[in-house]
């Protein structure tokens, strides 16, 4: 287990700069950093799932998931960066309060997914994004206003639920597929759509929603 979150640790210190080089700079950095995780996830979806009709679903829905975080980085990177953090401090919380406090499981499909890392999940992405938003003025929390919080509060809380539910997903297909990770690419950390399981579902979900308010 040590060597495990040795191996996560080491690959993020790597991974994380570098990804935010590529999102901060944007332009064609960019896209050439999403076409390299796109066709990365695609191999990796095509390998996991057993029918056509689930590799041409998946694929489609891929298209989909990439174009939308396009989107959202070219439209506002604050948007962008918000939605991020959510997804990724909902996978770091669930993992921590996991780990720290176990306790009942929370689903067959996906094993290791207990309900105090949902919670943990929960509160880390909420406390996060909030910190994040008071950092730079986000647009829900300008007036200051409690309402204006709760509001912020409820979005992140739907935003990181379907951070979970996509994890739930592509822990389904590992399951059918009896693989433990979807691919080797980072270690300590498994294939790229177990790091990105999250985003893929919440960057679509944002999207719709908006355009359905809008």
């Amino acid at each position: 287990m040590e060597k495990e979150l040795q191996k996560r640790i080491l690959s993020s210190i790597i991974l994380l700069p570098l990804s935010f080089f590529f999102i901060i700079k944007g332009s064609a950095f960019f896209i050439l950093f999403l076409t390299i995780l796109f066709v990365i996830a695609c191999l990796e979806w095509f390998r996991m799932t057993k029918t056509i009709e689930y590799k041409i679903f998946g694929a489609l829905f891929l298209i989909f998931s990439f174009y939308t975080v396009y989107f959202f980085r070219d439209r506002d990177l604050l948007d962008f960066l918000l939605i991020l953090i959510i997804c990724v401090t909902t996978d770091i919380g669930g993992y921590i309060f996991g780990k720290i406090f176990k306790g009942p499981k929370l689903i067959r499909i996906s094993p290791n997914k207990t309900y105090a890392g949902m919670i943990g999940s929960f509160l880390l992405s909420i406390i996060t994004s909030y910190l994040f938003a008071i950092k730079y003025d986000y647009t829900f929390l300008q007036n200051q206003n409690l309402f204006e919080d709760f509001y912020f509060i409820f979005l992140v809380f739907i935003i990181s639920s379907v951070s979970q539910i996509g994890d739930l997903i592509i822990s389904y297909f590992k399951r059918l597929s009896k693989i433990k990770n979807t691919g080797n690419i980072f270690p300590g950390h498994g294939g790229l759509l177990d790091r990105i399981d999250g985003m893929i579902f919440a960057f679509p979900f944002i999207f719709v929603i908006s355009k359905i308010i809008l």
